[in-house]
């Protein structure tokens, strides 16, 4: 129903929704507030038990025997680069489209970069440019569950053990998420997660590592604390006053508290799985119905997570570029994103002498992908109103 106080979009008289709808955000609930309260007030914010709760309920939803918290995605990124001991020289297979801390952790730890193309249809790393890209310099492939659709696991472990190299999974989007029935810790060297805000749990900040390996484990645990081998709360069990520092870490410690926050949303996560299910699954319905705008494949063989609802904009269809479309959605207050440019065309990649044109499919499809809202508490009024920008700007350039 229009409202006298709605402003009227710039390409057409109907009616523009009144409030800004972001791309992504946290749900929190009583519950939630409670759990971080209670450590808050105890003797405990730090390097504490909550930190060993949420551990253990990690391994149980990833399906690994460990899981070590750390305090960001980007942190567990790191620690998985450390554990695998990646060092000068070292090159590792990243994909182009992700966020620039995958590609990052490989720099922290001085080793290369080495872009690989993706998939058109799904934006996951493209096993064929992985084998042309493989080297005698190579010690590992990170995968990236894109959107939080799991990678063809079973055809990457198989070129990661012909080529003796380490398999990392990047699984910021795709907790919850499995392949062939197989959560996508099972399935790697190592996988990691965020908590971010945006991502399905929550915790401010925060990250872990989750492997079936101890070694891998136990490195990742000394590197988030200074590479020292014991933290406050093991001393104190211990009744002992000395440490020692086995290797050059760092301070990716997470708070008890941030760990409360976590463990509280992770009881909610197969609600948050599901909602975000829900909404894709309206929005395939519906968009089949618009010419022009099309979502990323899904392959029959996963439980896709849903981080990210991502469709490509068809330039040929629509006569107008992404960033035109982008920025109509925009004004109909549809928070719109792209995720994610190529890492390489970043400047200080630039500055390192990557160059475009070395994953040309990378290029093309990103000038075409756009992100719609995608969250927990979006209601039904809030999906139609999506789906409703979305017709009425492919409307206003095609005329049906």
């Amino acid at each position: 129903m229009t409202r006298p106080t709605e402003k009227l979009a710039l390409h057409g008289g109907l009616p523009v929704r009144e409030n800004f709808l972001p791309y992504g955000r946290q749900n929190l609930v009583e519950e939630d507030i409670v759990a971080v309260e209670q450590v808050l007030r105890s003797d405990w914010l730090t390097t504490g038990p909550k930190i060993n709760e949420l551990e253990t309920h990690l391994s149980e939803v990833t399906g690994t025997e460990f899981a070590v918290a750390v305090s960001s995605g980007t942190a567990a990124l790191h620690g998985t680069m450390f554990a695998l001991g990646i060092s000068s020289g070292d090159e590792v297979i990243v994909p182009a489209i992700t966020f620039a801390a995958t590609a990052n952790a490989v720099l922290y730890q001085g080793g290369v970069p080495v872009f690989v193309d993706v998939d058109s249809n799904t934006l996951l790393i493209d096993l064929e440019d992985i084998n042309r890209k493989i080297t005698a310099k190579t010690k590992a492939i990170v995968s990236m569950d894109y959107a939080g659709h799991p990678c063809q696991y079973e055809s990457l472990v198989e070129v990661a053990e012909r080529h003796g190299l380490a398999l990392v999974a990047d699984a910021s989007h795709s907790l919850g998420a499995s392949y062939k029935g197989h959560p996508v810790g099972q399935l790697v060297d190592m996988s990691t997660y965020s908590f971010h805000p945006v991502k399905h749990i929550t915790s401010g900040e925060g990250g872990a590592v989750a492997t079936n390996d101890a070694s891998y484990a136990r490195m990742v645990r000394l590197f988030r604390n200074h590479g020292i081998t014991t933290d406050h709360h093991d001393r104190l069990i211990q009744r002992a006053h000395s440490y020692q520092m086995t290797e050059l870490g760092y301070n990716y410690r997470i708070t008890d508290f941030q760990c409360a926050l976590a463990g509280s949303q992770l009881k909610r996560l197969p609600d948050f799985l599901q909602k975000r299910k829900a909404i894709a699954n309206y929005y395939n319905q519906m968009l089949e119905q618009i010419d022009g705008v099309t979502p990323l494949a899904v392959s029959p063989d996963v439980s896709h997570a849903y981080h990210l609802y991502v469709v490509k904009i068809e330039t040929s269809v629509l006569g107008v570029d992404r960033d035109t479309v982008f920025m109509e959605l925009r004004a109909e207050n549809i928070g719109v994103n792209v995720n994610y440019v190529p890492v390489y065309w970043h400047p200080y990649y630039n500055r390192l002498g990557y160059e475009r044109g070395i994953c040309p499919v990378s290029e093309r499809v990103y000038d075409t992908i756009i992100s719609l809202p995608l969250f927990y508490a979006m209601t039904d009024s809030d999906v139609s109103d999506v789906v409703h920008a979305v017709r009425k700007v492919v409307q206003h350039h095609t005329g049906y």
